[in-house]
Order: structure tokens, then sequence, then C-alpha cells
């Protein structure tokens, strides 16, 4: 595959973010006795490799353990590669380190960049003075942050007395003050309320849009990569198992959502064409559908036959995606 980058950032083309038979293999140390111990190798990442073009919202998801932190970690540069080659717009991130994070946005789930006891603001402060930004472009980027991000009443307020999802706002905020080319996110919608993790997710897609930042996803929440991303990675074991469209993932998975009903009284188990009830507990019942189909049909015909109080969609869990693709020989299929 041609390789279209350049040294500067600004005038990439082509595949932004490169991995080639990339590698990670940790030494582990296991006890075996009294004052004995054997050491074996862990391999985190084996023989990973995956193209980024410029601008492309990705989601890279799979169980825990599976690579995932491992990957971001190599790219970022916080952690250096066992083999094969890895490169961010024409860069080495184990190499360049530093001349990498001035591009470069993180937010690692529940490890925060903020500093602890100062006040939301004074951390702004101290990035606007370590990556050196431009005042005008600091207040620019600060204020639009600030107004979609809704954090004007927790500028003043220590991080330490944030909640999870105020602080994950706040995170995602200090990660875009220097207008970085590539954002990685992990689990951004964690602790968010409805209309809080509706709000980060149109943020990030007015940020692509406008801006044509690059994002790296990995979420549990299958919603955030159904509205984020068009395109979705899966990775277990360190190895890629899928690299598609979400639909594609599904069908190879053949996963199914859950459709919880809550009927005025009990009834009979419900039938509709392409759902089956897996579970009845009085006026409640659970209707199993494939994950790739539209929910909006199989909600209409309930309510039109059926005497209907409330409703919700559960997705599938991603480790059930997983061990079915697996299963069914998923991963030869998918990546091939």
């Amino acid at each position: 595959m041609a390789v279209g980058v350049h040294s500067e950032f600004s005038g990439v083309e082509g595949d932004f973010i490169e991995l080639d038979g990339v590698e990670k293999v940790f030494d582990v140390r296991k006890k075996t006795g009294f004052l004995r111990s054997e050491r074996r190798q862990v391999r985190a990442v084996d023989s990973l490799s995956f193209t980024v073009p410029r601008g492309e919202m990705v989601g890279y998801i799979g169980p825990n353990g599976a690579g995932k932190s491992t990957t971001i970690k190599m790219l970022t540069g916080i952690l250096t590669p066992s083999g094969g080659r890895l490169r961010v717009a024409g860069i080495d991130p184990s190499r360049e380190r530093t001349r990498l994070a001035q591009r470069i946005g993180v937010v690692f789930g529940q490890r925060t960049t903020l500093w602890w006891d100062l006040p939301l603001i004074d951390s702004y402060r101290l990035m606007h003075r370590m990556y050196r930004i431009p005042d005008g472009r600091y207040r620019e980027n600060l204020d639009r942050c600030v107004e979609l991000l809704q954090l004007a009443d927790l500028l003043d307020v220590p991080v330490r007395q944030l909640s999870l999802g105020q602080r994950m706002r706040g995170d995602i905020a200090a990660a875009l003050l220097h207008d970085p080319d590539v954002l990685y996110l992990d689990e951004p919608t964690i602790g968010l309320d409805v209309i809080s993790k509706a709000r980060v997710r149109e943020f990030l897609r007015d940020l692509n849009a406008e801006r044509g930042t690059t994002v790296l996803l990995t979420t549990h929440d299958l919603t955030d990569i159904e509205q984020l991303c068009r395109r979705v990675m899966v990775i277990d074991h360190g190895r890629l198992m899928y690299d598609g469209p979400l639909t594609g993932l599904h069908e190879v998975g053949e996963s199914e959502r859950t459709l919880v009903v809550d009927l005025e009284r009990e009834l009979p188990p419900i039938e509709v064409e392409s759902a089956r009830v897996v579970k009845v507990e009085g006026p409640r019942q659970w209707l199993a559908f494939p994950a790739a189909s539209s929910a909006a049909p199989l909600v209409a015909r309930i309510a039109a036959e059926y005497p209907l109080v409330d409703l919700s969609v559960r997705e599938p869990d991603i480790e059930t995606v997983i061990a079915k693709m697996y299963a069914q020989g998923g991963a030869e299929k998918a990546v091939s």
C-alpha cells in the first residue's frame, strides 16, 4: 500500500495512522514456589496491521484485556513496540514522543490529565503554557469547549470534587485546547447521563466535520460507535478480528439486540415477525431481534397490536458478539 504522508501534519494525505505487523510482548514473572519463579512472555498485541485515513472516526473495540489500551499507548509513544512498524502522520511515536505530543489529544477513561487539587480552569491555564498555545487560539478553543460541553459552572471547582461525568467532559476539553490532529478517546461517555452523552457525541461529530480531526474511539457502548463511526475494528487477544462497518460486525457475530416491552397487563408471549420472546415476567417481556435490523418496524407493530406502556432497547454486549465470532470462525471471515 502506498503511504501518502509528509513531514508536516498540515499536509498529510492518505493514511494518517499506520500499523504494520506491530507486536508488543511483556515479560512476566510468576511465582512457582518458595523463592522460585519462572519468566514467561505475554503477547498483548500480535501482528497487528491497520491504517486510518486522516479525518476518519474509527471505533476500536474489544473485551477487557484484548490489547486496546496497549495499542493506544504505542500510538502515543508511551510504549515501544516489540516488533513491526508504527507511524502517526509519518512520525515514529516512541522515537519522537515530544514532537508527536503537540499533535495528539488523549482521554484515558478513568485516568485524568487534570490536576486533582486545582480548579478546572487552572488545569487549562497550565496546559496553555505547557503546549505554548497562542493566546487567541487558546481563548477561542476554551470558549468553544466550555459552551458546547457546558463547563461554565465547573471552571472554579477543584477536579477532585467533580463527578465522573463532569470530569470526563473536562478531560475532553483539555485534550482539545491545542487543536490536535488526532484524538484518542477511551470510554468518552462513561458516567454521563443520556442528555450529556448526546451532547458529547454531537460535540465530537462537529469537531470531526469542522476540523477534520482523526478520532480513534474505544468504548463498550455500541451506541457511541453507531452514532459516531462508520468503521469499527475489533481486537481480541492482540489480533485484529474484524475491520469494517458495524452492520457487518453484527452479521459476522450474528448478534441480537433486546427489546424490553412493558404491557398494561400480563399477556401470552408476543408474536411478531423477525423477533422472538426470550423471557416473560408478568406484564414485562424481553424480545430478541437481529442487531443489524432497525427496531422501528418492530416497535410499530407491537404498539399497534398490544397495550403498550413502555419499552427500551438494549444493545448486545461486545464480549458476546466476539464470543459468537470465535465460535463460528468469524475471525477468519472478518479480516479475510
